[in-house]
């Protein structure tokens, strides 16, 4: 590491055609500057500058020797442009990392993005399980819920509310309920990893509170099908209100006691390191949380 500072401090008389230029150029005194050109030569054993009172001049040895020094200090220049460039504009790749059901969202939420960087690429993992950032080398995960304790870095993006589904077959067949002591008698769907049931922790308009316990009929781990079998009839389901909106608008789906709460899930930006955040991955975040705070029942 000496030797590269001395080639470095060698490059610097030259370019600056004496020790004090070079000096001033790199914060040093003339006698430092001086003597790393001395422990050059010493180490080297051949003279690399001629010296006189009024200018320097290169030997032989030193023209060669200059050229590698002065390539060795372009590359440095370079690989610091790099950085710069990594820290204030988008590029290389992304590594995104998304649950299944999250995945119709990331095209919306970083289009923009992709399209103003050209130099930037996106590569995106989709899976329910969470996986290990370091080990796939990922970026950015957005993550649902409670998180683990780890070293990694999460950022809050928003929250997504909870709402009570049915299809409009079913609400032909059975009604709108007026009060959630009603859902009780109901076929449910839901979302699981086990052979849990499922419990409602409600709020109504007026304050009152509500604790219900409902074992599905039909339980899945991947949401999007819970949807499906939602829109089929098969029951009612607790659906995300960023991922049903569509199927609202659309007629596939009723929401269900609209004036009661069914609680929220938090959604995070998890990124495997806390400081020095390249640029694509900021930028990304701040493009997640642009586009999720806007969608329909979304708590920021």
């Amino acid at each position: 590491m000496d030797d590269l500072r001395r080639m470095a401090v060698f490059a610097a008389v030259v370019q600056h055609g004496s020790m004090s230029g070079a000096a001033r150029a790199l914060g040093m005194s003339p006698s430092a500057v001086s003597q790393q050109v001395r422990l050059l030569e010493r180490d080297g054993g051949v003279t690399l500058l001629h010296r006189s009172t009024r200018k320097l001049a290169l030997t032989e040895a030193g023209e060669r020797y200059h050229a590698h020094c002065a390539a060795l200090c372009s590359a440095a220049e370079q690989a610091r442009a790099e950085l710069a460039a990594a820290r204030d504009a988008p590029s290389g790749e992304l590594r995104l990392s998304a649950p299944v059901g999250f995945a119709r969202h990331v095209a919306p939420a970083l289009g923009a993005l992709l399209a103003q960087h050209p130099a930037l690429r996106l590569r995106l993992l989709v899976d329910d399980t969470p996986i290990d950032l370091i080990d796939a080398r990922i970026d950015l995960a957005v993550r649902f819920g409670r998180l683990q304790d780890s070293t990694w870095a999460a950022r809050r993006l928003c929250a997504m509310q909870w709402w009570l589904c049915a299809s409009p077959g079913w609400v032909r067949q059975h009604g709108q309920p007026a009060h959630p002591d009603a859902l009780l008698a109901h076929g449910w769907l839901g979302f699981s990893r086990d052979n849990a049931g499922l419990r409602l922790d409600l709020r109504g308009p007026g304050g009152e509170a509500r604790s219900l316990r409902v074992e599905p009929r039909i339980a899945s781990n991947n949401q999007l099908s819970i949807q499906q079998m939602c829109e089929a009839g098969l029951g009612l389901a607790l659906m995300g209100s960023m991922d049903v909106q569509e199927a609202l608008q659309a007629g596939r789906l009723v929401r269900l006691l609209p004036g009661w709460s069914f609680g929220a899930l938090d959604i995070w930006a998890v990124t495997p390191q806390r400081d020095a955040q390249p640029a694509k991955v900021r930028q990304a975040i701040a493009a997640l949380h642009a586009y999720l705070r806007q969608l329909p029942g979304t708590l920021d």
